[in-house]
This record gives structure tokens, sequence and C-alpha cells, in this order.
């Protein structure tokens, strides 16, 4: 069934951008949501939850995912061939079971070595019955996903309700968490992550506008960075959010307003200077200062306005992810996405800081610069000797970004790969490393990006080795490693590809049928 009329327009986007959600509505018979529910009822209160594997356990879900209205959304999104991560859960919200005002405000674990602004992941909330405020739906905080920190009582809280089917898709680092169940009903959430496989090649939407136009009414809180994941869906070099000339402003009055006390004052000032571009790169001085604001709003402003400021903002930026603090040097690393290729020379040296943070960093910006930083493949390369598993680790999801020259790319992932699994033990969690003992839902954490990366390149090379390795990794501790595998192997496709699948899908079959009564 095509897709193509259910794909998103600019407006959803534009408000997925900002917002960081869309509430949307799949069009299905209600006894398809109401007999799934009665099966998830049966599972949960006889069987207890079967986390990973609700969707064999349940296999009608998998229904609830192929409607043109959810992959024209995830489309959208995430691109053409989004994948559908391996971890789901049914969320069981009980009658009354939570503290006053539900569960902690919280993100995801996330699955890659760091947090991005632009959507490489996104989720679903899937709700199988008619959703009330009175049944406690997974409150959202919309705009949030942006923040590390908290935005506390500053933040809107937003409980989408609707009809079985409604669904709310999110930015994988939206804040939200579960609301109080005061109903005598309970209530199931299905939650499904999807992660995006190559960076956008072309706007995978219904697109019509080549401006991104806000809704009026929308609070101009985060014009540049908005601007940066809207120029990058579409493919589109970073640019001002708007053609204006720096006689348009007050700079007099902009300068002024860079140190006011209030924060919403420091940050549409260093907004609307990113607006200005490089015709106001004497302010680069004062924005680089922004960048240690206690204010998390402000200094995004700040970082991702020196982005659009040309040479003179990207060497600030340099040096503030070289010198600065671990703090500034983060932002300063996402300011850096903006800047485009002019940043790639000061990256590449960077991947030789005697810091393991800021070498890190660097990979993380070369990837998210995708395959415009295909000059710095061979470094990246380098890097995946490093003895911090945190660079290799982020190199590794880099190369797997920039895609080409595959020649190069695809061997160093495989071997990137086969050396994880001889190094796979149960004492590497027990590391007193605190980057290791980060995540410990991922076991093999560069062997897990490495098949993520083969997942994204390897159908780009040479299938022997890439299949060779993919078959060792079916065999890994870490069952995502092993998720990844398997799809990869599914993309690669060649006999011994699907051979291998065949084989370790006799081994590890899920029989959905199967429970704690059943006898045969």
């Amino acid at each position: 069934m095509s897709i193509s009329n259910h794909l998103l327009t600019d407006e959803q986007i534009v408000e997925f951008i900002t917002k960081g959600y869309l509430v949307l509505q799949n069009d299905l018979p209600p006894q398809l949501h109401k007999d799934v529910m009665d099966k998830i009822y049966y599972v949960m209160h006889e069987e207890g939850n079967p986390g990973n594997n609700i969707l064999p356990r349940v296999p009608d879900i998998a229904e609830f995912f192929e409607t043109p209205i959810v992959k024209g959304a995830l489309t959208s999104v995430l691109g053409p061939d989004y994948y559908m991560h391996p971890h789901r859960h049914c969320h069981y919200n009980q009658p009354g079971n939570q503290a006053p005002g539900g569960g902690e405000w919280h993100k995801d674990g996330y699955w890659s070595s760091m947090r991005s602004h632009r959507p490489w992941w996104a989720m679903i909330f899937y709700y199988t019955q008619d959703i009330t405020e009175d049944l406690g739906p997974t409150a959202i905080m919309p705009g949030s996903q942006y923040y590390e920190k908290f935005l506390g009582d500053k933040g809107e809280t937003l409980l989408p309700t609707g009809k079985a089917g409604t669904m709310v898709m999110v930015h994988f680092d939206l804040w939200h968490k579960a609301s109080l169940n005061v109903s005598n009903l309970d209530r199931y959430m299905l939650k499904f992550q999807f992660a995006r496989l190559k960076e956008p090649e072309y706007p995978s939407w219904n697109h019509k506008n080549k401006e991104m136009v806000l809704p009026e009414g929308t609070p101009a809180i985060h014009l540049n960075l908005w601007q940066d994941v809207w120029d990058w869906l579409r493919h589109e070099p970073a640019r001002s959010v708007a053609a204006k000339t720096i006689d348009d402003y007050d700079l007099s009055q902009l300068k002024a307003d860079l140190n006011a006390m209030d924060a919403s004052v420091r940050g549409r000032a260093a907004d609307q200077l990113g607006l200005i571009g490089e015709a106001a790169a004497s302010y680069v001085s004062e924005l680089g200062r922004l960048l240690s604001d206690p204010v998390e709003a402000v200094a995004l402003n700040a970082a991702y306005a020196l982005g659009h400021m040309g040479l003179a903002g990207t060497r600030t930026l340099l040096e503030q992810l070289q010198h600065g603090s671990n703090l500034i040097a983060k932002r300063a690393a996402y300011g850096l996405q903006g800047s485009g290729s002019i940043a790639i020379p000061g990256l590449i040296g960077t991947l030789g800081h005697k810091e393991e943070n800021r070498r890190a960093l660097a990979a993380f910006v070369l990837g998210m610069l995708g395959s415009t930083a295909s000059e710095a493949v061979p470094a990246l390369i380098m890097s995946l000797q490093d003895q911090s598993q945190w660079v290799r680790r982020n190199s590794i999801e880099a190369l797997g970004m920039i895609v080409h020259p595959a020649d190069q790319i695809v061997p160093a992932l495989v071997k990137a790969l086969k050396e994880s699994l001889l190094e796979e033990s149960a004492d590497s969690a027990k590391s007193g490393d605190l980057y290791v003992q980060n995540q410990t839902y991922i076991i093999n954490k560069n062997g897990y990006t490495a098949a993520l990366s083969l997942l994204r390149a390897g159908k780009e090379g040479d299938a022997d080795i890439v299949v060779d390795a993919l078959k060792k990794a079916l065999n890994s501790k870490d069952r995502y490693l092993r998720a990844y595998a398997a799809e990869a192997l599914s993309h690669v496709r060649t006999e011994e590809a699907i051979d291998a699948l065949i084989r370790f899908g006799r081994s590890s079959r899920w029989c959905p049928d199967t429970h704690k009564y059943s006898t045969f």
C-alpha cells in the first residue's frame, strides 16, 4: 500500500522540530485493538511483562506499525529505510499504583555514544485503548528534546489523549514520564524505537516550502538550532534563518542584551546575531562567552549562532571544543554541526588532542557532518586504535554515517567488530572506566556500534568480509549486537548471508504461543 498520501507536511515537520512530538491517529479496526489489548492483559497478568519479546508474544502488534500512517510518519522523519530497534516495551500503568503525580521525568536510555539534536532516532508511544487523562497517559514536555537539564516547572506538561490507535511520535530525547492513573482501568502503552540508517539525501516528507515557516504564536526560542535541523533534513547546507541584513538590527542593543540579567533576553540576542550570520562575526567573542551560560537554552543559542558565522564563528567553537570545560566543549560540538565543511580540518586536528573527551567530541561532529566529512576517514580509522573506548566508539559510529569511501570504511568496521568480539567478556562490564559503566544495557559497546555501522554501510563494501564478521557477531553475548548483525545480514542479502540468517533463526526463534501454562 502506498504511503505517499500519508507523508507528513512541512507544517508537521516544523512542529516535530520545534516541539519534539506529533500526535497521530492510526486508522485500524477497533476489534484489532481490542483483541491485542485482551492478549496483552492476559500476558501481563498471567505471565509478566515480556519486555523485548512483546512483539513475538503478541504478533498482531506488528499490524500497528505496518500502516501507511505509521510508515509515512517514520519515513518523513527518519528516511525510507528506517529500522525498528530490537528494544521495545509494553508500559503497564495500573490504577493508582504511582506516587503522587506519576513517574519521574526522564529521557530514555540512548543507544548511540552521544545524544543527537538531529533526528537519528525516534520513538512511538502507541495506545491500544481509548486514552483519557484519567488513565494516566505518558506525559511529555514539548520542546525539551534539546536539553540535558530538566526544565522543571519552567516546562510545559502535555497529556496526549485520543481513541484507540492514538500514537505519539516523539524525538528520542524528549523528556517524558508516566502520569498518574486515577481510573479503575489498566492502561497499556506500547513503546517502540526506530533508528535512521543514513543521512538525509532529500526531503522525505511532502515537502513544498523551501523556508521553515513557524506557526503563528510559536515562541522564537531556538531559531538557529531549528534551522539547522530543517536544513539537515532537507539535505541543504546550514544557513541563517532569514535573509536579513545587519542594518535590520540595532546592534548596540543586541550587544547590551547579551549581558542582560534576564536569560530569555540573552538567549534571544544570541539567536538574532545568528540570523545575521557572518556579518555579525565581530560578536563571536561575546557569543563564545555565552557558551558557559548557566542557562542551557542561552548556551545552545550561542553555539548554533556561532555555527552560522562562517570561519570566525567556527574558530571560536573549535577553540572552546579544544580548551573549554567539558560542558562548554560539548555545547561547542553541537554548534560545529552548523559550521559544515569549514570545520573539518580543525576537527581532524582535534582527533589528536591529549584529552579523550575532546577526541571523542571531534569524532561525533564528523559523524554528524556525514558524507561531507569523507576527508576525515583516514584519521577516523586511525582513531579506531585509540586507547579510549569512547573515542573508538564515536569513530566507529562516525564512519558508519559517512559511508564513503566504502572500500576504506567497511574493512575498518569489520576489523573493529571482530576485535570487539575477541575482547568481549563479562569482566569488561566491571571496569573502573566510568564510560564503560554507562549504558549497562549494552554489553559490548564498540561491537554493538560496529554492527550498527555495518547495518548502515556494510552493503556498500565487500560482501564476503562483511558476512564473515556478521556471522561471528550472531554469537555475541550482547543481544542488541546480535539483532543488528541479523538485520545487517538481511541488507547484504547474499546467499551466504541468507543461509546464516536461516541458521540463526532456527536456534533463536521465539514461539509466540508458548507460555508457562502450555505443555507442547
